[in-house]
């Protein structure tokens, strides 16, 4: 389903342009950012403003048509980070490179997102370096 070009900008601007997941910019990523279904249609999610997000590729990729998966430590089933009913500060923090979690919701979804795998961790440092990615 393709979106209208009204819909797409308005969830780019809101976003800042930047991935309302991992922070990362669109002038910083080697891909183009995409539309992200936050609940995706597969479960029902519509293509109305409220359910879409802006992602990089990589965020928009791990998440997929996942709403929930299963927290690091506890095991226990957790919804996953929604940008639209969530504040990302409320689930995570910028420690370094490194995108802290804050809550069960934070660490699932930094786990399956894979926010800290060292590729990701290198290339936010590098950005922090260059003052084009948020620091502490």
């Amino acid at each position: 389903m393709t979106l209208p070009d009204a819909l797409r900008r308005l969830v780019h601007s809101r976003a800042l342009d930047r991935c309302e997941y991992c922070l990362l910019t669109v002038s910083d990523a080697g891909l183009p950012h995409e539309i992200d279904h936050v609940i995706s249609r597969k479960h029902g999610g519509t293509s109305a403003s409220e359910n879409l997000a802006f992602a990089c590729c990589l965020c928009n990729r791990y998440e997929g048509s996942d709403i929930a998966s299963l927290h690091p430590a506890t095991g226990e089933f957790v919804r996953l980070y929604d940008p639209r009913k969530d504040r990302w500060e409320d689930h995570f923090r910028i420690s370094g490179p490194v995108v802290e979690p804050l809550t069960a919701i934070g660490a699932t979804t930094a786990q399956l997102m894979r926010l800290n795998v060292t590729d990701r961790v290198v290339e936010r440092k590098l950005l922090q370096s260059l003052n084009r990615y948020p620091k502490v």
